[in-house]
């Protein structure tokens, strides 16, 4: 069932076989599935009949992911660490983040975090990555962690899109300030550098809404580079005494509940040979999934 945008496990204490003349197929943005008319559907203004679905939308998750391994996110230095690393140097996947460096200290820096933070094993290996400048293989380090759940977080964390030119700044490292103070050490060390005139990080992108919205963050004065190349953000060290770090709660978990439009019921009644539905009695909760869709036992 979908419980606070969560998937949770309730138990089926009861099953019943029931013939039946007619059913109706519930076609939806994702699936088509067949149930009794008078199955109860989960929308936003409640339960509504099968029957009378469509032109609603339906509480819905992906129905394949439903038995991959759940995270446990740990908040704190290393979720900001992991998460600003991948945001300067990370390639996030369909169902993994991986990262590539010439810095063996930074890649066993960021699986540290990467584990401490979410529990899933992480640990540098070398490989060999072609350079452009240099027009020939050099050899590197990479950090790859293969989890369809860990790579929806980050997705989640940075607005939907992991690009680095499309990624939003992640406000969930804003939940206090040792999570942001390893956010900011993480993409230091990935798109950024100490200053050597003064006590201050220099961080590096092309995603100037990113920079901008950081830099209000940071109480600092931010101008994008007008001949398109990418701009600098100087963070000082003195940041924190400007009191602009606007703490706010994100949530960590991963939102696994989302709507399904019914975009047509259909209705079919059988021949010679009724149709066989089941009926289920659940504890402790009362509702389950349909092919990913939110449903209840009768009342």
């Amino acid at each position: 069932m979908l419980q606070d945008e969560q998937s949770v496990r309730t138990t089926v204490v009861e099953v019943a076989v029931v013939k039946a003349r007619e059913v109706v197929d519930v076609v939806t943005d994702h699936v088509v599935f067949t149930v009794a008319p008078d199955q109860m559907l989960g929308t936003p203004d409640g339960w509504t009949h099968a029957r009378d679905s469509t032109g609603t939308v339906v509480g819905w998750t992906h129905a394949r992911k439903l038995s991959r391994r759940r995270l446990r996110v740990q908040p704190g230095y290393d979720l900001g660490y992991t998460i600003g690393a991948t945001c300067s140097d990370g390639t996030v996947g369909a169902n993994c983040v991986s990262l590539v460096v010439n810095d063996e200290g930074f890649a066993a820096r960021f699986a540290k975090s990467l584990t401490a933070a979410t529990g899933l094993p992480g640990r540098p290996e070398p490989v060999s990555r072609p350079s452009g400048y240099l027009r020939r293989a050099i050899p590197g380090f990479r950090v790859r962690v293969v989890s369809s759940a860990l790579a929806d977080l980050i997705r989640q964390y940075v607005g939907g899109d992991a690009h680095h030119m499309r990624q939003r700044f992640p406000r969930v490292v804003l939940r206090d300030r040792e999570t942001f103070e390893g956010f900011l050490d993480g993409y230091t060390d990935g798109d950024g550098y100490r200053s050597s005139h003064w006590s201050a990080r220099l961080l590096v992108s092309a995603n100037v809404p990113f920079l901008a919205e950081l830099a209000q963050v940071v109480g600092a004065r931010f101008t994008p580079n007008k001949q398109g190349a990418a701009a600098r953000l100087a963070v000082a060290d003195t940041w924190p005494s400007r009191r602009t770090f606007p703490a706010e709660h994100h949530p960590l978990e991963l939102r696994e509940a989302a709507w399904a439009e019914v975009r047509e019921v259909r209705s079919r009644t059988s021949g010679d040979k009724p149709f066989t539905l089941y009926s289920f009695r659940l504890d402790p909760c009362p509702s389950f999934l349909i092919n990913g869709h939110l449903a209840r036992q009768p009342w």
